[in-house]
C-alpha cells in the first residue's frame, strides 16, 4: 500500500499522513448551520469528507470523528423569532432533513453528532479561560477576542491583515469592538431574543467558539485533521485556531483540509440566478442519490466542481454501467478456470485504486483504476475469453471500491420513498423488478404473450431492459 499523502492548508504542502495515536484518527467536521436545506455545495464538502472518512477507515484506522450542527446564529434567532418558534423547534425540521439527505447520499455518520445547543456550558468554560489569560475584554455585555494578543493569527489562511481596516466588515458580528479584526465570544442579547443565563452574563455564543469548545471536548486539545469547506479557512478556522491554540498553548490541528468550491454552469451557486439546487430539488427531477453522491465526490476535492446536468447525466449512466458490469458477474455463465492475465489485471486495479487515494484523495484517478477494469473485463467478456474462476475475484474488488464511493448497492428507489417520493417518482427497486421479471417468465412459459409484452412493456416505459439470453435466462439492466 502506498503512504497516505494529504494537502494541509496550514503548511500549504502535501505530507505524509501520521496521527498521534498509531491507529486512531481524531477528526472533526464543520456541518451545517440548520436555518435551511442544505444545497448542493454543501454536500460537495460533505461528500469529500465521507470519501476520507471511509478510506482511512478501509486503510484500518479506528476513526474518533465529530461533526457539529450549528443550531445558534443570528439567522437562526431572525427566523425563528419570525415563526414564533423556540430556537430547537425551528431548527429540528432542518436536522432531520440533513440526517436525510445524508442517508440518501450514504454519507456516513461520525461517532458524534454534536448539537451547539447542547454545549453552552462548554463554550462559556472556554471562554472563561481566554478570559484568565486575558485574551478578551467586553464591550456593551458582549465579550470579544482581542487578535493583536496572537501574533500567529492568520497562519492558516495567510491573509494580510493590514488591510483590515476599523470598520470593515471580516464577519457577522454586528457589536461594538475595538478592531475590524476582533470577533465575538459572547454576544450580548437584543430585546426579545433568545439568550442563555451563564456565569458570563446573559447572552449567546459566537460561531466561531462552539467548534472549537464541542471539538476538545470530544477529541482533545490537539485533533488530527479538521476539514471544512475552503470559504470557512477565513474567519471561521482562523478564528477557531486563534482561540483554541491561545486557551490550551497547544496545535489545535495537525492536518487541515479544505474542499473547494462548486460552481453551477460555470457560474457561481445563488437563487437570484436561478441555479441554487438542494438535494431535494434535484430528486425531484429524477436524479438519483448514487449519481448525484458520485458526481460530487468524482471531481478531487481541491479542484472546483463546475456541477452541470451533462455531468450529472454521465454520473447516472457510470452508477449504471458498474451495476451491470456487477449484474453480468453475478448472472454470467462463463467456462471454468481462469483467464490469463485476469489476476495481475485485477492486482493492478487494486494498486492503481489505493495509490489514487493515497495521492491527496485523488478520487479521479482512484475511480478511473475501477472503470478501467470494467471495461477490459467486459471486453474479455464479449470475446468468450473472461473464466468463472476470476469472477470472485473481480467481485471482491468491487466490494472494497465500494467501500468508499457506496453507489454499487441499488437502492435509489428506497431511498427517494424513504423521503417522501411516490413509488412512480422514485423507480422500481430490485426486488419489484425481480418479481416482474418472474411473472413475465411464468406467463410466456404458459403462452401468455399478451401479459408477457404487456410487462415487457411495462418495465421498459420504467427505465428497465430486458435482455433474453439463447438458453433461456433474462438478464435486466437500467437505462
Amino acid at each position: 500500500m502506498a503512504e497516505i499523502q494529504l494537502h494541509n492548508t496550514l503548511s500549504g504542502k502535501t505530507e505524509p499522513f501520521v496521527p498521534q495515536e498509531p491507529g486512531e484518527v481524531r477528526m472533526y467536521t464543520c456541518g451545517p448551520t440548520v436555518y435551511d436545506y442544505a444545497h448542493i455545495g454543501n454536500y460537495r464538502t460533505f461528500v469529500f469528507q465521507d470519501l476520507l472518512r471511509r478510506f482511512l477507515k478501509l486503510r484500518g484506522f479506528k476513526l474518533k470523528h465529530v461533526m457539529n450542527l450549528t443550531d445558534v446564529d443570528d439567522r437562526i434567532i431572525a427566523n425563528a423569532a419570525a415563526a414564533g418558534k423556540n430556537i430547537r423547534d425551528y431548527t429540528e425540521k432542518f436536522v432531520q432533513a440533513f440526517f436525510d439527505d445524508c442517508k440518501a447520499l450514504s454519507i456516513e455518520a461520525p461517532e458524534h453528532w454534536v448539537r451547539a445547543t447542547d454545549h453552552i456550558p462548554d463554550m462559556v468554560q472556554l471562554i472563561q479561560k481566554l478570559q484568565g489569560k486575558t485574551f478578551t475584554y467586553p464591550g456593551e455585555g458582549s465579550i470579544y477576542y482581542r487578535i493583536t494578543k496572537f501574533p500567529n493569527y492568520g497562519k492558516l489562511s495567510k491573509i494580510d491583515l493590514t488591510g483590515i481596516q476599523a470598520g470593515a466588515r471580516v464577519d457577522n458580528d454586528r457589536y461594538e469592538k475595538e478592531s475590524a479584526r476582533d470577533f465575538a465570544l459572547w454576544k450580548a442579547p437584543k430585546p426579545g431574543e433568545h439568550f442563555w443565563e451563564t456565569a458570563i452574563g446573559p447572552g449567546r455564543p459566537g460561531w466561531h467558539i462552539e467548534c472549537s469548545a464541542m471539538a476538545m471536548k470530544y477529541l482533545g486539545e490537539t485533533l488530527d485533521i479538521h476539514t471544512g469547506g475552503i470559504d470557512l479557512a477565513f474567519p471561521h478556522h482562523e478564528n477557531e485556531i486563534a482561540q483554541s491554540e491561545a486557551a490550551t498553548g497547544k496545535p489545535f490541528a495537525r492536518y487541515w483540509m479544505h474542499a473547494e468550491h462548486l460552481l453551477v454552469e460555470g457560474e457561481k451557486m445563488s437563487k437570484s440566478l436561478g441555479n441554487f439546487f438542494t438535494l431535494r430539488d434535484l430528486f425531484a427531477k429524477g436524479y438519483k442519490p448514487s449519481a448525484l453522491r458520485l458526481c460530487l465526490g468524482s471531481t478531487p476535492y481541491r479542484r472546483q466542481l463546475n456541477f452541470t446536468f451533462n455531468g450529472l447525466t454521465q454520473a447516472t449512466n457510470s452508477v449504471e454501467r458498474l451495476r451491470n458490469f456487477a449484474d453480468r458477474l453475478q448472472q454470467g455463465k462463463f467456462p471454468a478456470g481462469k483467464q490469463e492475465g485476469m489476476s495481475a489485471r485485477i492486482f493492478k486495479a487494486y494498486v492503481d485504486f489505493d495509490h489514487g487515494l493515497s495521492d491527496d484523495l485523488n478520487a479521479a484517478r482512484a475511480l478511473a483504476a475501477a472503470f478501467d477494469l470494467v471495461r477490459d473485463a467486459n471486453i474479455a467478456m464479449d470475446k468468450g475469453e473472461f473464466r468463472q474462476g476470476d469472477v470472485a475475484s473481480v467481485q471482491q474488488f468491487l466490494s472494497f471500491f465500494d467501500r468508499v464511493f457506496a453507489v454499487l448497492e441499488d437502492n435509489d428507489a428506497q431511498k427517494l420513498q424513504a423521503l417522501g417520493y411516490s413509488s412512480a417518482q422514485a423507480g422500481l427497486g430490485d426486488a419489484e423488478i425481480e418479481k416482474l421479471v418472474a411473472e413475465r417468465n411464468a406467463a410466456k412459459k404458459n403462452r401468455d404473450f399478451a401479459t408477457a409484452d404487456r410487462i415487457r412493456k411495462e418495465l421498459a416505459d420504467r427505465g428497465i431492459i430486458l435482455e433474453d439470453a439463447k438458453d433461456g435466462t433474462v438478464r435486466w439492466k437500467r437505462k
